[in-house]
């Protein structure tokens, strides 16, 4: 396939998903080692992202959220699938095309904690992505680069020499939004950028990082549990199931109106400033364990949880299909009332 223009004004995605998969090898053996099955942590997933567009990704821990958004830029390599950046083809670049798509494209990581190099100042740390990516002629360059960056986070230029031992955790996790917009990037995977951070700092970053959407045209993957956070931040959700995707939709359209039995349970457990609205409301708890991404169920891998479910489920794979415009879900049980336009 040929990729696309780069993405501008033409209508065309900035970032293009197409049947990702990411299995990871297990292995046995000590001198030779060899392979005797996979942990299928992303199997087939499948959307876009226009430019200035917040795509939120939900699901429960180990669905594979985390794995979408390292694959996407290359830190993990796609065991199957293609993503395109910017009309890049991630994972056959090389050499300068990748160093490009390095460029355009960054992450925010979860931990503050670990994400930033203990031996490092502030200022090599923020500075580092200029000088791999020639963005700035001098040292001194450089520098002011840095405090620009740091006074756009909200943190004081005159840190620039602090190590990340010496900043509070919402602080650090600022050091890191600079770090990622050092290289001027047009889209940015921010995973789970908030779920570290106490709950009165949690509100200033994601504040934080819908300013610099607006100011900087930023286009993201937004990464998180916080179901309330996201719905806040997102204009589309995608919901996530033992490495596949169940629903996605316009966020109003999905959060009042969840087709997918997951879908249904995952947001019933969203509280609700209501108390009469939250105790007439009915909670669905889900039984038994989620399995095991090694050996996933056959048919619809929410079928040993799901509580309408029906003998074909566990036999045929659900279609991915949009039952409304825009509303996107995987389920056997669900009636479409939309015919999309041929």
């Amino acid at each position: 396939m040929t990729p696309p223009p780069s993405s501008s004004s033409d209508g065309q995605p900035l970032v293009q998903v197409q049947d990702l998969k990411k299995y990871f090898p297990i292995t046995r053996g000590i001198v030779i080692q060899r392979v005797v099955g996979a942990v299928k942590a992303v199997d087939g997933v499948t959307f876009d992202i226009m430019p200035g567009e917040t795509v939120g990704m939900v699901g429960e821990s180990g669905c594979g959220k985390t794995t979408v958004g390292r694959t996407m830029l290359a830190l993990y390599p796609a065991t199957e699938g293609k993503v395109i950046i910017d009309g890049h083809l991630v994972h056959a670049a090389r050499g300068a095309e990748l160093m490009a798509i390095r460029r355009k494209a960054q992450m925010i990581f979860q931990d503050p904690f670990a994400s930033l190099n203990p031996r490092w100042t502030v200022n090599a740390i923020v500075g580092e992505p200029l000088r791999v990516h020639n963005l700035c002629p001098d040292q001194k360059s450089r520098d002011e680069r840095v405090k620009e960056l740091l006074q756009l986070v909200g943190l004081s230029p005159r840190h620039v020499n602090r190590f990340p031992h010496e900043f509070s955790g919402g602080q650090r996790q600022r050091i890191g939004v600079a770090r990622a917009l050092a290289s001027n990037p047009k889209f940015i995977v921010c995973d789970e950028p908030i779920s570290a951070l106490d709950v009165s700092i949690q509100a200033q970053v994601v504040n934080l990082l819908e300013d610099l959407q607006d100011r900087l045209g930023l286009t993201y993957l937004f990464i998180a549990h916080d179901l309330s956070m996201v719905r806040h931040i997102c204009d589309r959700v995608i919901v996530m199931y033992l490495g596949v995707m169940v629903e996605m939709g316009d966020r109003d359209e999905l959060y009042d109106n969840p087709l997918h039995p997951y879908a249904q349970s995952l947001l019933s457990a969203v509280p609700i400033p209501d108390p009469r609205k939250e105790r007439q409301r009915k909670r669905i708890i889900l039984t038994g364990d989620v399995p095991s991404p090694i050996n996933p169920p056959s048919g619809c891998r929410f079928h040993p949880r799901c509580p309408i479910v029906q003998p074909h489920c566990s036999q045929i794979r659900p279609v991915w299909r949009e039952v409304r415009p825009g509303h996107w879900v995987a389920c056997h049980e669900v009636e479409p009332k939309y015919v999309p336009p041929q």
